[in-house]
Formats: structure tokens, C-alpha cells, sequence
């Protein structure tokens, strides 16, 4: 949100705040939750890289493709064990994987 916006919001009587305010998430989870979202986005990346499908994604790591989806839309039911093997099946090195959640 711009700032401008954000002023006239809170000029207006709103208060403007995170989701992790709202949630009222502790430091470790917001961070859990940023690590989780950039492997997943970072799968997608990959996959689209790659030139794979979905389809093809699940194949190589024993899964579904319905699975593979809920990865790469971050569904809070993936665990980040999960998310590490994916990447890992589709080449990752250790080195790529810290590069994906270095942006948190």
C-alpha cells in the first residue's frame, strides 16, 4: 500500500497494520510462514523453468498433481519437509534452496 493511501485510510479512522498484527503472529511464525511461501513460489519457478507440468512435477516426487498444486499455492497443509524434497527432486542444490529463502 502507498503511503498516500495509507494516510487517507487512517485519516479516516482506519487502522492499518500487517496480517501477522492482525493475526497476531509471533516473529517465528511470520517467518515460518515467508520461508514456506518462497519455497513454494520457488517450485513454481523451477517447474516453469524446467518446462515440467505439474503433472510431471508429481511423477518425479511420487505425488499427485493435485498435490504439486497445493505446494506451489503454499497450502498451509505442505509441510516445508515436503516443499525441501520437491526442490531437491527436481535438482536443487543446498546452495539453490538457501538462495530461495534467502529473499525472506
Amino acid at each position: 500500500m502507498n503511503e498516500e493511501h495509507r494516510k487517507r485510510l487512517e485519516a479516516r479512522g482506519w487502522r492499518v497494520g500487517t496480517a501477522a498484527d492482525f493475526l497476531s503472529l509471533a516473529l517465528d511464525e511470520v517467518v515460518y510462514i515467508e520461508i514456506c511461501l518462497a519455497l513454494a513460489a520457488g517450485l513454481r519457478g523451477t517447474r516453469k523453468e524446467l518446462g515440467l507440468t505439474q503433472t510431471e512435477v508429481a511423477k518425479r516426487i511420487g505425488s499427485s498433481q493435485s498435490r504439486v498444486a497445493k505446494m506451489e499455492a503454499g497450502d498451509p497443509s505442505i509441510s516445508i519437509d515436503r516443499l525441501v524434497r520437491a526442490h531437491l527432486a527436481l535438482g536443487a542444490s543446498p546452495r539453490t534452496l538457501a538462495e530461495v529463502i534467502r529473499v525472506v
